[in-house]
């Protein structure tokens, strides 16, 4: 079984202003971290996305179908905001 990973760290608005604002905007505890988890899921999604972006004509890709619908909503649920 693999243990949990808990991770310390202080962040200075000048170290990294959005996300400093962003993680801010939540008071300390489960809401901070639960965001801090989605913006890293995110991130590790963007880098990873070109990987995905082959997929269908990859047919020994390691990344299941499922893995590849959920990346790509992921994706959509953090692009650009839609202007109306």
């Amino acid at each position: 079984m693999n243990k949990p990973l808990r991770i310390n760290f202080e962040l200075e608005r000048a170290d990294n202003p959005p996300l400093y604002d962003e993680l801010a905007r939540f008071p300390k505890g489960g809401r901070r971290v639960n965001r801090l988890r989605t913006l890293a899921h995110a991130g590790l999604l963007a880098q990873t996305a070109p990987a995905l972006s082959d997929f269908p004509s990859t047919p020994t890709s390691k990344v299941s179908p499922e893995t590849a619908a959920m990346s790509v909503a992921s994706s959509e649920l953090f692009g650009p905001s839609v202007d109306i």
